[in-house]
């Protein structure tokens, strides 16, 4: 239970700080506006996530059993979890494209459709979330519940600690402190993603 909430987190530091839509969308909002209006963005995931999490869970009990499916499902994911922790390993700097329209209002409603329209949620549940939450589900929905917890506690947290401080000084972006927390992070989704690569091989049978 306590490796899921550790692995949460760190998955969700992870996500919340990885280049992608939702964080650019953070960033430009609040070099637009203010701290509040990325915070308005990085707020969307707690409204559009739910349905997949649900769609996730109830895949997950209809294949309970399908072991070679989990595990091709694992397969994918670690190999998605060493792509993440290598881009993190490289990172030089917070990137982001400076905005050319002025402020406009409904920073949440934005925030939302672009994380509805990113294929990075649904690639994460399907092939990460997924296959760590099956794996839990048998002990019950205490291990995975706290998973959910951690990773959007981080997720949306990080996001939200970002836009503060980018509001206040655009110096962060490319700060040492964040440099290091990126390599600190891409080794532990290396290792996260070489976890879930052993699990994909166990499940398919392929182990000993």
């Amino acid at each position: 239970m306590f490796d899921l909430l550790v692995t949460g987190i760190v998955l969700g530091l992870s996500a919340g700080l990885a280049p992608g839509p939702l964080l650019t969308l953070v960033i430009a909002e609040t070099l637009r506006g203010d701290a509040a209006a990325g915070i308005r963005v990085a707020l969307a995931p707690l409204v559009t996530d739910l349905p997949l999490i649900l769609l996730t869970l109830l895949l997950l009990t209809r294949l309970s059993d399908a072991r070679p499916v989990l595990g091709v499902i694992s397969l994918i994911g670690g190999g998605y979890l060493l792509v993440m922790g290598y881009g993190h390993l490289r990172s030089r700097s917070l990137s982001y494209d400076r905005p050319a329209q002025p402020p406009r209002p409904r920073s949440l409603a934005r925030g939302a459709l672009a994380n509805v329209l990113s294929p990075y949620p649904y690639l994460f549940w399907l092939a990460v979330g997924g296959p760590l939450m099956a794996k839990a589900l048998p002990a019950g929905l205490v291990g995975p519940g706290l998973f959910i917890v951690a990773f959007y506690a981080m997720l949306v947290g990080s996001k939200v600690v970002l836009a503060i401080l980018v509001g206040r000084s655009k110096g962060i972006l490319t700060g040492p402190w964040l440099i290091l927390s990126f390599r600190l992070i891409g080794l532990l989704l290396c290792l996260l993603g070489l976890g879930l690569l052993r699990d994909g091989w166990v499940l398919l049978g392929m182990s000993g």
